[in-house]
Parts: C-alpha cells; sequence; structure tokens
C-alpha cells in the first residue's frame, strides 16, 4: 500500500513510498491536517544512501507497530536533505542545541507550525546502549502531548526563541584587513598542525573525513608562506588516503569518510561532492609538486564519475549506496580465495600480497584492498584491476541516487576543469561543459535556478548554494577555456545570486531567498561542513571575478563578505578554509595575466602553458595592449607590480 510519497521525484522519498508509515512530502497538507486532527508532527530527514536512514526505516517505519502508533497519533513528514537544505539546516541546528550533536536521520517532533519540542537522530525500536527506544518515545511523546502539552510548547517556544535571537545576534567586528585574513590563516595552520596526525595522515582521530577544502587551504597556504610544514600535511593526507581504503582501489572513487585513523575502513558509500572537491584537492596538489600519484589519483577519481555517475544528458548522479544484500560495504569486500580464483594463484597471490588481502582479512574476516602496508602506488597491477572491476560488478547492483543537484553537479563541473588544466586531458573539460549545459537547460529558467533534477523533472527554487557553486562552475570553465562568454555567465549569476540572497542590513547570505518565510527562521550559514558553504564560497567568487573582470563593484562585494565571513570566523578559524583561501586570493592575488593573441589558433596552443592558478584575460591588439614583435604577447603583473610585455610567459 503507497502512501503519500508515491508521486515524488527523490529516490530518498520513493525509498519509503511503500512504508506502513503513512508519510507525507513537506507540504502544506501535512501540516494542515496536523492542526485540523490536533496531532503533533514527527518529521525525518535523510538521504537515499544513507546507511542509519536504512537501518531505522527497516526497524521502525516498515514496523507494523512503529508505523501504527505513528499513523494514529502523529502526522509523519519525511524529507530529503538534499533538496531542503533550508529545512535540513534549520532542524540539524534544532538537533544540535537539543543534544549537542547531530547526523541522519535527523527525526524531530514538532508542532502543526513548524517549531520543534524534540529531536535525535536514529533511534533503536527498543532501548538500546542507552539510547531510548523509539517506540517507547513514540508513546512517551503521545502521553505529554495529551497530558502536558503546556510543558512541550513552552519548551518549543524557548527553542525557536534561542535560535531566533541567535540568527540575528550579527558581530559588528571588522576583520577584512590583510593583517587580519593573515593572522586568521596563521592562527587555522597551527590549529591544523595542532591535529595532524603525523603517522596516518588527516586531522585528529576517527573518523575521519576527507574535508578537502582544507588540504586546498594548506596547499594556498604554503605556497603564500612558503611553508613546507602546511603542504607536507596536505601531501601526506592525500597520499595516505589513496593508499588506504577509503579509495576503491578496484573501481576507483572515494568513499565518504574512514571509520579509522588510518583510512583503512570506509563508510562504503561514494557522495558526488566529495569526489568533486578530492579531484579539485588532487589537482592542486600535481600543479604545485608534479608528483605524479597526485594526477593519477584525480584522473582515475574522475574516470569514475564518468563511468558509474553521469547521466546520458551528460548530469552527474549523486551518490552510490554503501550497503547491498543487506550489509553495509559488501559489495566493495574480498576474500584471498576469490582473488585467486579470478587472477589465477600466482598472479593471485602477488596481487594479495600488495593489496594486502590476506586468510584472515582486514575487516571482519574479509578484505578491503589497500596499499597502507606495501606503500606500492603505480600502475603495475592495471590489468588485474580490471578483470577484478568486471568481475565485481556482476555481483550486484548498487543502488544510486540518480537524482541530479544543481549544486554538486557545478561542483563536478569546477573541478573536471581544474583536472583538465592539470592534465590537458580534454575529454574532462568537455565533460564540465556538457555538465553546465545540463544544468541550463533542466536546472535553469530565465534567471531562475532549480535545486535539483531527476526523472525528467525538476524540483524546488534554488538555494545560495546552486548559485554560488554555478558561479564557481563558470569561473573554473573560464580559466580552462579563455572563452569569455563563460566570464559572462559568471559575473551575471554572482549578481543575481546578490540580487536574491543578500542580507543588506548584517551582512552576508541568507541560504533561502528572504522572501521564503515558510520556516521559523532562514538560515545563513558561514562554517564549512562536509562542504564549503555557500557564504565562503560566494567570498571565493568576488575574489577570482575581481581579478578576472577587473571590476570595482567586486573588490568592493569582495572586502564586505570577507569582513562578514572573517568576524564569523575569528574564534575557529580552521572551520572557514575557504573563506580563508578568499582571504588570501584577494589580499595576494594570483599572477595576472593579460594575453593579446597574435591569431586566434594561439588561444589552444597557450592555454597549457599558463600556470595553474593565475587571473587570465585575453585582450585584442589595440589601445594600451599591443603585440611585441607581432605574435602573442603577455603582459604579466605578480607581486603587486607589473613586468614589461613579453613574447613568454615566464
Amino acid at each position: 500500500m503507497s502512501n503519500h510519497l508515491v508521486n515524488e521525484t527523490s529516490p530518498y522519498l520513493l525509498q519509503h513510498a511503500e512504508n506502513q508509515t503513512d508519510w507525507y512530502p513537506w507540504c502544506s497538507e501535512a501540516f494542515e491536517r496536523a492542526r485540523k486532527e490536533d496531532k503533533p508532527v514527527f518529521l525525518s530527514i535523510g538521504y537515499s544512501t544513507c546507511h542509519w536512514c536504512h537501518v531505522m526505516a527497516h526497524e521502525s517505519f516498515e514496523n507494523p507497530v512503529t508505523a501504527t502508533l505513528l499513523n494514529n497519533s502523529f502526522i509523519a513528514v519525511k524529507v530529503d536533505r538534499e533538496e531542503r537544505p533550508d529545512i535540513d539546516s534549520v532542524y540539524m541546528a534544532v538537533c544540535q542545541a537539543y543534544t549537542g550533536s547531530g547526523g541522519w536521520p535527523l527525526n524531530i517532533f514538532m508542532t502543526w507550525d513548524k517549531k520543534p519540542f524534540f529531536a535525535g537522530t536514529y533511534f533503536p525500536p527498543y532501548a538500546h546502549y542507552g539510547m531510548p527506544g523509539f517506540i517507547n518515545l513514540l508513546e512517551t511523546v503521545k502521553e505529554q502531548w495529551e497530558n502536558n502539552r503546556e510543558g512541550l510548547l513552552k519548551s518549543a517556544e524557548q527553542i525557536t526563541r534561542q535560535l531566533i535571537i541567535q540568527k540575528n545576534t550579527s558581530t559588528e567586528d571588522t576583520c577584512g584587513s590583510a593583517e587580519d585574513i593573515a593572522g586568521m590563516a596563521d592562527k587555522a595552520f597551527h590549529i591544523f598542525s595542532g591535529t595532524f596526525d603525523n603517522e596516518a595522515g588527516g586531522f585528529g582521530g576517527a573518523p575521519k573525513f576527507p574535508s578537502a577544502h582544507n588540504l586546498l587551504f594548506l596547499i594556498l597556504y604554503s605556497i603564500q608562506n612558503n611553508n613546507s610544514t602546511a603542504f607536507e600535511m596536505a601531501s601526506r593526507t592525500l597520499v595516505q588516503m589513496r593508499k588506504g581504503g577509503i579509495f576503491d582501489h578496484i573501481g576507483y572513487g572515494f568513499s565518504r569518510y574512514s571509520t579509522d585513523r588510518y583510512f583503512l575502513v570506509p563508510h562504503f558509500e561514494k557522495m558526488l561532492y566529495d569526489n568533486a572537491m578530492l579531484i579539485m584537492a588532487y589537482s592542486a596538489a600535481y600543479g604545485v609538486s608534479n608528483e605524479e600519484v597526485f594526477l593519477d589519483t584525480a584522473v582515475k577519481t574522475a574516470d569514475y564519475i564518468l563511468r558509474e555517475m553521469v547521466s546520458k544528458e551528460g548530469g552527474f548522479y549523486s551518490a552510490q549506496d554503501a550497503d547491498s544484500e543487506g550489509m553495509e560495504g559488501k559489495f566493495y569486500i574480498w576474500s584471498l580465495d576469490e582473488t585467486r580464483e579470478i587472477l589465477g594463484k600466482e598472479k593471485g597471490d602477488e596481487f594479495a600480497e600488495v593489496f594486502d588481502i590476506t586468510s584472515y582479512g582486514n575487516f571482519e574476516g574479509m578484505n578491503i584492498p589497500n596499499l597502507l602496508k606495501s606503500g606500492i602506488i603505480n600502475n603495475s597491477y592495471a590489468k588485474e584491476i580490471e578483470k577484478l572491476y568486471n568481475y565485481r560488478k556482476k555481483r550486484t547492483k548498487l543502488h544510486l541516487d540518480n537524482k541530479q543537484l544543481a549544486s554538486w553537479n557545478s561542483l563536478m563541473a569546477a573541478a573536471l576543469s581544474m583536472l583538465y588544466r592539470a592534465s590537458g586531458i580534454k575529454k574532462y573539460l568537455d565533460a564540465a561543459i556538457v555538465a553546465v549545459k545540463f544544468i541550463e537547460e533542466n536546472l535553469y529558467n530565465g534567471s531562475k535556478l532549480y535545486t535539483s533534477f531527476c526523472n525528467g523533472k525538476c524540483s524546488g527554487s534554488g538555494f545560495l548554494d546552486d548559485y554560488a557553486f554555478y558561479t564557481t562552475a563558470l569561473i573554473e570553465i573560464y580559466n580552462s577555456t579563455l572563452d569569455k562568454s563563460f566570464l559572462d555567465k559568471a559575473c551575471y549569476f554572482c549578481d543575481e545570486t546578490v540580487k536574491r540572497f543578500a542580507d543588506s542590513a548584517n551582512g552576508g547570505y541568507f541560504l533561502s531567498e528572504p522572501a521564503n518565510n515558510e520556516l521559523f527562521i532562514n538560515p545563513k550559514e558561514t562554517y564549512d561542513g562536509a562542504l564549503p558553504c555557500g557564504n565562503s564560497v560566494m567570498a571565493y567568487n568576488f575574489a577570482r571575478l575581481y581579478g578576472l573582470a577587473q571590476k570595482d563593484s567586486y573588490k568592493m562585494l569582495a572586502e564586505k563578505q570577507l569582513t562578514f565571513m572573517m568576524a564569523n570566523a575569528k574564534d575557529y578559524p580552521a572551520g572557514y578554509s575557504m573563506s580563508l583561501i578568499a582571504g588570501m586570493i584577494y589580499e595576494n592575488p594570483p599572477v595576472h595575466i593579460t594575453v593579446v593573441l597574435g591569431n586566434t589558433t594561439d588561444k589552444n596552443n597557450i592555454k597549457q602553458k599558463l600556470p595553474f592558478l593565475a587571473d587570465i584575460n585575453v585582450v585584442e591588439a589595440g589601445g594600451e595592449y599591443s603585440l611585441l614583435n607581432n605574435k602573442t604577447t603577455y603582459y604579466i603583473c605578480k607581486n603587486h607590480a607589473c613586468l614589461p610585455p613579453s613574447n613568454e610567459i615566464f
């Protein structure tokens, strides 16, 4: 029997469309029914490749006893966090306020006017390991709603008032000067230094997340401050992740995070955004060092995306699930006997020794291929890997979250464009351009972006991240093509973002357009989590567009946004890596090169000669820019000084 989710397009909502729980999508009908029937609302937020979302669904939402209790005493609402980041952001803040932590599934009990009075993440069906049982929790909330509603409403008013006050509290500190940005960057570097794991790479203990924007910060910090320690921290982390099981040595690409400090045992789901950010980090590391391991890893990760995560229209899917046949990671693990059977005993044993495959296993009696012990990173076993990959494909078909998000597609387009500049391999630039075209054709109407496209339908007005990341993609494709139409589009969408999302009174940018008053607060996110937030990406966009477009309006916007972001970053600048990258680029601009083409065919010849990080303008001869020796000429400015025109870049 289907519930109210049956006509949705979100893969996550459709996973729950046949639950016995009578789910509604987030809609006015659900909240109006709760009001009329005088029932509390149970809101559950997750995403389609979330392991613990699956567990709770099987244990509780498909359980007749739990479903009956939910259906009789609550109105149940299900939300895909990737389609509605605004709802997720607001109620994640609620959960963190109540419990001190958060995660998914995110479960909220609230009134029909959307005010929360209790929150948590995963609940087992019955009390277990100090966690309350979900059935008992439902019964308790039902009893309190009937007999102590005043107490619940008081709790709801307190938490909503607290979050509104917190949101409206704005600091008047100004931290936009070069000295303050440099000081913030220094402080962030020392925080990373203090938590760096010298043995295993990464920062802190388990679990370890890739957090590629932190690595990008350290790479840029190392360049601008001639600091080898910063690059060593980034480099060692990138190498260890490539060696570890967090990297899929058979099919390529990275899992979401490592459950241990050594990057051996991953949480096996693969997210588009992680792989996009890591392609950027490995490409940047190669651009600085020319170490082949970084380029090889970026290329293999991109090849995984183009092989398994791209639609026929050129858009990128969101994620692959961690679970198969009811077990997390089963698709990815191997036995020694299986390896020998596929590769033959001699080659199988040789491969097993290099990739740490043993009879006793390194993960629950089985094996996650990795190079942590052998340390051998080369392509000597390409044929064996291809055989294992083809065999593995026949095991089962992993669940694919096939919705295509504007923000994550933009990130991948930007990443592939960066990889093209590092590798010179044109298919990556071609894929980036096709992805931008996909967004324009399926997630764009007039001047408006949409959030998600799935099964032929787009859903939801775009959020700050959609506009900010799309602008970044256009900037990066311009950097790779030198086609001014992409720069013009980047300026257009950047200006559109300012018009739609700016908080002109207090600075920064709202997650939703201010006219959207559906929730009791409109979030304004400044902290970089698994992804850089929209506000930090806007700081980056302003800094880059000021260098590329040479418009004073972007200079003013960059200064204002960096002032706002540095004020927020002062207590923990390590959580603001992307804003610090923007600040460092603004205060210490990359080399600026004006190219005067000798003839139009020179454009393709010079692209691969240009620095990895540079502000490039291509102009026609005439006026202040003339040809030298009647050849393509470079006007180069760096370190706040301009050099004489030259027919050579450096």
